[in-house]
Order: C-alpha cells, then sequence, then structure tokens
C-alpha cells in the first residue's frame, strides 16, 4: 500500500552552537551567568578567608602567594581537558559536577588546617573552577545572538565582577569560625540550580575539535591575549593597590578602599562598552581600549598627585576601561569559532587568563619596589605591548 501523506521532513540535528529560539537563548544566557555570578559570591568569600587565616597564622606575603597560586597551576592542567570533559558528559552535566566538586573541596578547607593540606585542595578546586569558567563561557557564547555579544558578554562579567565584590564584603558578616565556609558551600549548591533549570538548552558537542588550542590561539593572538593581559591587570590591581596605598602614604583603610573603586569600575562599565562594541568595529574598540588603558595607567600617579579625589575617580574609570579587555576579547572569540572549536577556544582563554595572574603580579611587583609609581608605568608597559600586539594583527 503506497501512503498518501506526505513524507515526514528529516530531523534537525541537534545545533552545537546555534540556539534558534530567543527565549531559549536569554534563558540559557541568564543561567549560565547566575551560575558564576553566585559562585564568584562564595569563590571571592573563602579565597579572602584563606588569605586571612594564613596571615593570621603568621605566613609571608610570599608563602600566602605561592598558596594561591596554586589554583592557576591547575588551570593549565585541566583546561586541556575540557572540551573532551564537555563533549562526553555533555554541558550540563558537566557544570553541576564541577560546582558540587568545588562545594567539596570548600569542604576540604573547612575540615582540614595548614598550609599543605590547603595547598593540595587549592589544585582541585582550582581544577573545577577552571572547568565552571570554560564550559560556562562557552555556553553563553553559544547562546549569544551575533548582534548582542558583546552586551552579553558585558553582562557576564560584570555580573561576576560584582559577585567576586561581594563575597569579602560578606565575610565580617559571616562571623568566625568555619560559618563563612558554609556560606560559600551554600552558593556553590545555588550556584546548580539555574544550571539545573535550564541546562537541557545547553549546546550539544559531537565532534572533537579539528585545531588544537595552540593553533587556536596563534590564529586570534589579540584576542586570545586579552584575557593573559587582564588577568595581569587584574591580580596586579587587586593585589598590589593596598601595598601601593601604604607606600603612598595611605592608611589600610584607603588602600581597601582603592580596591573597591578599582573593582566597582570594572563592574560597571562592562555593559555599556559591550553595547558599544555590537556597534562599531570591534578590534578597532579593542585598540581603543588598550590604548586609553596604556595612557591611563601612566595618568594615575599623577592623579594621586592632585589629591585621593582625583586619584579614586581616575582609577574607577580605569578599572572600567581596561576590564573591558576580557569581555572584549570574548566576543572576538566567540564571533570566529562555533562549536567544539570555540570550546577549546574557551579552554585556552581561561588558561592565558591564568598565566596572566601568575605572571603579572611578580612582574608588577618590581616596579612598585622601585618607587610606587613604578606600579603603574609597569602596567602600562605591558598594556602598550598589547596595544603592539593588536596594532600588528589584526585578530
Amino acid at each position: 500500500m503506497v501512503s498518501n501523506l506526505p513524507p515526514k521532513s528529516p530531523a534537525a540535528p541537534p545545533s552545537a552552537v546555534k540556539l534558534s529560539d530567543e527565549r531559549t537563548a536569554h534563558a540559557a544566557v541568564g543561567a549560565a551567568t547566575a551560575a558564576v555570578a553566585i559562585a564568584g559570591v562564595g569563590l571571592s568569600l573563602s579565597m579572602t578567608l584563606l588569605a586571612v587565616r594564613l596571615a593570621q597564622a603568621g605566613y609571608s606575603g610570599r608563602a600566602i602567594g605561592f598558596n594561591a597560586a596554586a589554583g592557576g597551576l591547575a588551570t593549565f592542567a585541566s583546561a586541556p581537558f575540557v572540551p573532551g570533559l564537555a563533549r562526553r558528559l555533555g554541558v550540563r552535566a558537566l557544570l553541576i559536577l564541577s560546582l558540587f566538586a568545588g562545594a567539596i573541596c570548600l569542604c576540604g578547607f573547612a575540615a582540614l588546617d595548614g598550609y599543605w593540606p590547603w595547598f593540595a585542595l587549592r589544585i582541585l578546586f582550582g581544577a573545577a573552577l577552571t572547568v565552571l569558567f570554560a564550559t560556562s563561557e562557552f555556553w553563553i557564547s553559544s547562546a549569544a545572538a551575533p548582534k548582542k555579544r558583546g552586551l552579553v558578554m558585558g553582562l557576564y562579567t560584570a555580573a561576576f565582577a560584582i559577585g567576586v565584590a561581594v563575597g569579602p564584603i560578606l565575610l565580617p558578616l559571616a562571623g568566625e569560625g568555619n560559618t563563612p565556609f558554609l556560606i560559600a558551600i551554600g552558593l556553590f549548591l545555588l550556584a546548580g540550580v539555574p544550571v539545573g533549570i535550564a541546562g537541557s538548552h545547553a549546546p550539544v558537542l559531537e565532534a572533537p575539535a579539528r585545531r588544537s588550542i595552540l593553533s587556536l590561539v596563534a590564529a586570534m593572538p589579540a584576542a586570545t591575549c586579552a584575557a593573559l593581559v587582564y588577568g595581569a591587570v587584574e591580580t596586579a590591581g587587586m593585589g598590589l593597590l593596598p601595598v601601593y596605598a601604604l607606600r603612598s602614604g595611605f592608611d589600610p583603610a584607603t588602600g581597601a578602599f582603592l580596591v573597591a573603586i578599582f573593582a566597582l569600575g570594572n563592574g560597571v562599565l562592562q555593559t555599556p562598552i559591550g553595547i558599544i562594541s555590537d556597534r562599531v568595529d570591534r578590534h578597532r574598540l579593542l585598540l581603543f581600549v588598550a590604548g586609553s588603558s596604556t595612557i591611563g595607567a601612566l595618568l594615575l600617579p599623577l592623579a594621586r598627585a592632585a589629591g585621593l579625589g582625583a586619584f579614586a575617580s581616575l582609577l574607577f574609570l580605569w578599572g572600567g576601561i581596561v576590564g573591558s579587555l576580557y569581555a572584549l576579547g570574548l566576543a572576538q572569540l566567540g564571533s570566529r569559532y562555533e562549536g567544539a572549536e570555540l570550546a577549546s577556544g574557551n579552554a585556552a582563554y581561561i588558561a592565558l587568563y591564568s598565566a596572566g595572574m601568575l605572571a603579572g603580579p611578580p612582574l608588577m611587583g618590581l616596579g612598585l619596589d622601585l618607587a610606587p609609581a613604578g606600579l603603574f608605568i609597569a602596567l602600562a608597559a605591558l598594556l602598550f605591548a598589547y596595544f603592539s600586539l593588536a596594532l600588528w594583527r589584526r585578530s
């Protein structure tokens, strides 16, 4: 018997990078962004607490920095494996697993005490965070509409920056003992809720990347190295601004205030710059950001001579402009690659950010040891080197 029914249309293959339904895309971006922002609060809360506990135990600043660097070292070891894990386990399952692993590590921080146990736990915690950020950024890049990619990345980085800023504020309110760790554990578990709700819309990776991570970086050095520069500038700014304040005649409270101003500028200006990037040539905007950040770093010591108000105002503006490097580079990456290549590119991006976190503070610290203004001169040199790279390479 021959059926008179029209033949069925072939089922569309699942897309690794395109989410056709706009509402679904918004839900996906919102879920991944909320998860990272909530985890950011728990991350900064716990990392601040660890630094305080180690300082109270009498460890030197160098020893505390070395302990913190364990997380960055873990990134290099774990980042290349993220795309393969996402392909085998699925983006949703891998995100939830990374949050659960982070919560387990925080339980370990609360249960154990001592320099070396915490060092080992930081390695595991760093690996879990690498998976969390690389996977969530791949999901967000995949779901973002091309015409709104800059806006989406700006919102994502702003949400995380605000989350990180909230963590230290909660620390004095959390009380003594293990209560801050318990709050951080709860936040990591809470971050899994939006992923569980919207995770069914996560992109699917069906095949491995056709290009290596190194080749992806080499093809877009200006975009990918934005993560390296931002990692160095952000970590140096957060870690060395209090030292700069003390050596410039300010008190410790003013040093903490300057860090907050730097972080606030980072969070507030991300979204406006992201919106602008959707309306102009993104590479030219990247050049403008790198160039103006270089000039701003050189002007900051002069603003210090004009008074705290002038210095804080310029620091707020400079923090927001230089902070947009990460979102702009990430948007460039998402506009060029998709699927498995995008997942590998995001893993490389996280690894380069971690490299900047490791290399930035020691190099910037050398300038600070020469003179207080040397911190900003060293930052300007790094930013000018990146500006030259972006000027030389279009991508």
